[in-house]
């Protein structure tokens, strides 16, 4: 997401599109970036992005799981689809069981633009095409065209435009594409017990790089929601990253509070990427990545415990293009992501796919001891008769030290004697 100016209905219009959204917008000034170099930015509940490497970065970010896409559909229908036109609604009805969906907006040429990605499978297309606006539609497929480059993508099948072309006409091209996957998989869990300061585990099917003939090297990206986060000064020990198959921390949000509870932290959460360090050997082996973490404290909950859950993190390896590659824009690319824009234009993302330990949830779940709710009263009450009881045990002491010397305080007595001994 990049602001470029003042929006402070954002947040108001995110909880009315998706729903249930908790957060409040940042405050950008409209200066050019040399001179807000020196102002304030208040980005509330997003966090910064460093913007200063990459002209295609972007500026803030924001990252909060959604249960489902029901509230975005039923936006979709009310303000987009004209009355009476099912087609539009049964496709937007359709966006609730979509796998991913991407919305980017361009202030310049003002284009909005919605992709979704559904799963492998049947699907029931129905289009209709509008008076003064140009409808195309297209069944594609994976191809492998002539003279298909590494870093490309190959696609055929039949195109057509709906109220101008009589029948399909067949088409074939290739589009460079910086995001591949690799034929391995990842799982993650967090080690028993889990404690205060749980440790997620990554266990990888495989340690071989995806190129040979160029540079690649294996990370993670974190996005951690604010009920948990990662200690930089930790992961700065060379050694401790060592023993964990870790070889640095790339990136990690600034700031990040290390003392604050979680329900006086205003920001989403923070992100973290982490470059990995895969045993080397000359055959394929399975092996493991340990990431230590920290919860923070939690609102009271009434029965003692609070479950959250972490989002599973992205697993790729980053490889080095051969200089001159050029990327241009890709339909099918995701972009935007968080962690692209922390590596060069060039660099070329191959993407280990999770594989989740129980059921379909790409998430862990930890349950954490917290303040219980119940018995609250009783805490607060102990407290109070504590603090009441040492204060009177120092008012005592003070009587009693009156009442025996005349005086509480001997302080210049006690320091003209002391310089009297020293002059001895």
């Amino acid at each position: 997401m990049k602001l470029t100016s003042s929006r402070p209905q954002l947040c108001a219009f995110l909880v009315k599109v998706f729903g249930l959204v908790h957060c409040s917008t940042p405050e950008v000034n409209t200066e050019t970036p040399r001179q807000r170099s020196g102002a304030n930015v208040h980005q509330a509940s997003f966090t910064t992005l460093p913007n200063d490497r990459f002209s295609h970065s972007t500026a803030f970010q924001y990252y909060q799981p959604l249960e489902d896409l029901q509230p975005l559909a039923r936006y979709v229908a009310a303000e987009l689809c004209v009355a009476g036109d099912d087609v539009c609604a049964s496709g937007v009805e359709e966006l609730s069981s979509a796998a991913s969906l991407d919305v980017s907006y361009d202030t310049i040429s003002h284009a909005l633009k919605v992709t979704a990605v559904w799963s492998h499978g049947r699907q029931h297309l129905q289009v209709r095409s509008h008076p003064g606006h140009r409808t195309e539609v297209g069944i594609l497929g994976a191809d492998k065209p002539p003279n298909l480059e590494p870093h490309e993508l190959g696609i055929s099948g039949h195109l057509t435009v709906l109220g101008q072309d009589k029948t399909p006409s067949q088409t074939a091209f290739a589009v460079s594409s910086r995001h591949r996957h690799v034929p391995w998989t990842f799982s993650s869990q967090f080690l028993e017990p889990t404690g205060l300061h749980p440790v997620m585990q990554l266990r990888m099917t495989s340690n071989k790089p995806p190129a040979t003939d160029a540079y690649c090297a294996a990370h993670a990206y974190l996005a951690l929601p604010r009920t948990i986060f990662a200690d930089r000064y930790q992961l700065g020990d060379d050694l401790f990253l060592a023993s964990k198959n870790l070889t640095a921390l790339r990136y990690m949000t600034r700031p990040v509070d290390l003392e604050a509870p979680e329900y006086t932290t205003a920001s989403w959460g923070s992100a973290v990427l982490l470059e990995l360090s895969p045993p080397e050997s000359k055959d394929s082996q399975p092996w493991t990545v340990e990431i230590p973490l920290h919860l923070r404290y939690l609102a009271p909950e009434a029965g003692g415990y609070r479950s959250t859950e972490i989002p599973y993190p992205v697993v790729f390896w980053a490889c080095a293009s051969e200089e001159g590659t050029k990327f241009p824009t890709n339909p099918f690319d995701r972009v935007n992501l968080g962690y692209d824009s922390l590596f060069g234009p060039r660099t070329v993302f191959w993407h280990v796919d999770p594989r989740p330990e129980a059921g379909a949830r790409l998430a862990s779940r930890i349950v954490v001891p917290v303040l219980d709710a119940d018995r609250a009263a009783w805490v607060n009450l102990g407290t109070a008769a504590v603090v009441l009881l040492g204060f009177t045990w120092v008012v005592f002491r003070l009587v009693v030290a009156f009442l025996r010397t005349g005086y509480i305080y001997d302080g210049p007595v006690a320091s003209e004697a002391s310089s009297k001994k020293k002059e001895q």
